[in-house]
């Protein structure tokens, strides 16, 4: 659970540096999607949430 939410914070500031900077390009779609998806209750959320828990574990060797 910690991971989602540092994750949603890193997200909605690199969203906001995004908007602030009018960089529109495909990384900002990604960045504003994932942030979505994250604030977002939907069933999306939970394998969106899988795969980033799995991608973490994967990076730091847990």
């Amino acid at each position: 659970m910690a991971i989602t939410l540092s994750l949603v914070v890193i997200l909605g500031v690199l969203l906001a540096l995004l908007i602030r900077y009018k960089s529109l390009g495909l990384g900002a779609a990604l960045v504003a999607v994932l942030f979505g998806f994250y604030l977002a209750d939907t069933g999306a959320r939970h394998t969106i949430n899988d795969l980033t828990t799995a991608i973490a574990h994967a990076i730091t060797g847990h």
